[in-house]
């Protein structure tokens, strides 16, 4: 039996409610890292440690097209500028968070770092271990549709993959270290 997770997010307009909308981050992780759900909670039930020495990690690490990822570099700096403002907006307005960047530059410059093998995965844990867990669950899936209008395909679908693989990495480091504080809405599919 397949579980999904599904995470209710509002958007608001004033003082109403436009509509809600569902991010589930497990069907996020199977369709940009070609995992099954059960593969994709496999990998985040894991120690950090385990799963960055873990062999499925470095593969689908591995699996990343850098020289494409890096050939467009120039095209993710542009959508992470458009995208994340309102992003960070988002995260401010909507979760509550308090520590966010002002400017995508931070994260544009992370990237093209870890793709020059200037950066490291721990780095990137412990620049996000203030986020709250569930806050980080229902923020990958909108973060990794920052690229759903990039053409062609296959550029949009390797940085969709490559900023996921991030984001498995983020998740997992947050489910070690904060326990889910209430439990979860689970439906059975």
């Amino acid at each position: 039996m397949s579980w999904l997770i599904l995470i209710p997010v509002r958007y608001w307009h004033s003082e109403s409610v436009i509509f809600t909308r569902y991010f589930p981050m497990l069907p996020t992780f199977s369709r940009t890292l070609n995992l099954s759900p059960d593969a994709s909670e496999a990998l985040l039930s894991l120690p950090l440690t385990s799963l960055l020495e873990s062999p499925e990690l470095n593969q689908l690490l591995g699996s990343l097209d850098t020289a494409l990822l890096k050939e467009t570099l120039p095209t993710a700096g542009a959508v992470l500028a458009q995208k994340l403002p309102p992003f960070y907006d988002w995260l401010q307005t909507e979760l509550g968070l308090k520590n966010v960047p002002d400017s995508p530059d931070h994260t544009t410059k992370w990237v093209i770092g870890f793709l020059k093998n200037q950066e490291s995965l721990t780095h990137l844990v412990e620049l996000h271990k203030s986020i709250p867990r569930q806050a980080l669950d229902r923020s990958i899936p909108r973060l990794v549709s920052a690229f759903d209008e990039v053409e062609p395909t296959a550029v949009k679908e390797e940085w969709e993959k490559a900023i996921a693989a991030l984001c498995l990495v983020l998740a997992a480091a947050a489910r070690e270290n904060q326990p889910p504080a209430v439990s979860k809405a689970l439906v059975g599919v």
